[in-house]
């Protein structure tokens, strides 16, 4: 049923909440089970009575063992990749393999469990519409400002996933560079000491110096709000109308452009630059 096929399966805390039947199966069918720690992987094992070969595959070994897992794929072996924690592939183990066996057209399977992405949106309180996920950020505080930066007029709620040791800092360039924003962090998803603080980023970054956090951390933070419209008097629209007759438009053109541009009505701009333009020797005819 699943030779050719890497399938993946999250590991999660199947103690408290269970593991799905689908995903039992699948450890249970495979030839063998690629973990990203083993020993992890071998007490979910042995909690539900699966007994298959395991080998490790983590961020500093993926590339040598990636090609010898791909190579016994290519053999008719199957494959479960099991992740810790997170879901493979997605800022965990996984990714590189994944479009590994793409390029090469072995077929892969997912097999569905609990996402830290979409869990933690699902109880931030905060928009859910739109979204965009930011991964892990640097751990040089360069990069990581960069980073920021680079996001910080975004407008869709932002998700980062965070280790605890570098959370105070993490929540302190946020301030700095964004200001203050509403923000949910959301520790050991899915696990016995779930946890979700609805705040904003400066009492964040005082609670997590004080009381530091610990556990698997996910930031659900709201985007940028929309910049203010700006506000435009008659003069200062009937001037942008006047730049436009100098590009070549006619006092319609010109009138229609500036009305769209300052939120003032046509008509009025339309009136003020004609009554300068009498002046001048040019009209235009309204439609």
């Amino acid at each position: 049923m699943y030779d050719g096929n890497t399938l993946c399966c999250r590991h999660t805390d199947w103690k408290s909440i269970g593991f799905s039947p689908r995903a039992i199966e699948t450890l249970a069918t495979v030839d063998f089970i690629a973990a990203e720690d083993t020993r992890v992987t071998l007490k979910l094992l042995n909690h539900f009575g699966v007994k298959k070969p395991l080998v490790s595959y983590f961020e500093h070994n993926k590339r040598d063992h990636g090609e010898k897992i791909l190579a016994r794929l290519e053999a008719g072996e199957s494959c479960a990749l099991v992740s810790d924690a997170g879901m493979p592939a997605i800022s965990d183990p996984g990714e590189l393999l994944v479009a590994q066996c793409a390029e090469r057209g072995i077929p892969v399977l997912v097999v569905p469990g609990p996402s830290a992405v979409v869990s933690a949106l699902a109880i931030s309180g905060l928009p859910t519409g739109r979204f965009t996920f930011e991964g892990f950020l640097s751990v040089n505080k360069k990069s990581r400002r960069d980073h920021l930066e680079e996001v910080k007029t975004e407008r869709r709620t932002m998700v980062f996933y965070e280790a605890p040791h570098k959370l105070y800092a993490t929540l302190r360039d946020m301030l700095d560079v964004w200001g203050d924003r509403r923000i949910a962090i959301v520790r050991e998803l899915t696990k016995i000491h779930e946890e979700v603080v609805r705040t904003t980023l400066a009492k964040a970054v005082k609670r997590s110096k004080d009381d530091p956090f610990k556990g698997e951390i996910v930031l659900v933070i709201e985007g940028a709000s929309a910049p203010e419209a700006a506000i435009y008097t008659l003069e200062e629209a009937v001037a942008l109308a006047q730049e436009k007759l100098e590009q070549g438009l006619t006092p319609s053109e010109a009138a229609k452009q500036a009305a769209g541009e300052s939120g003032l009505a046509k008509r009025d701009i339309y009136r003020a630059i004609l009554h300068q333009g009498e002046s001048k020797g040019y009209g235009d005819h309204e439609g």
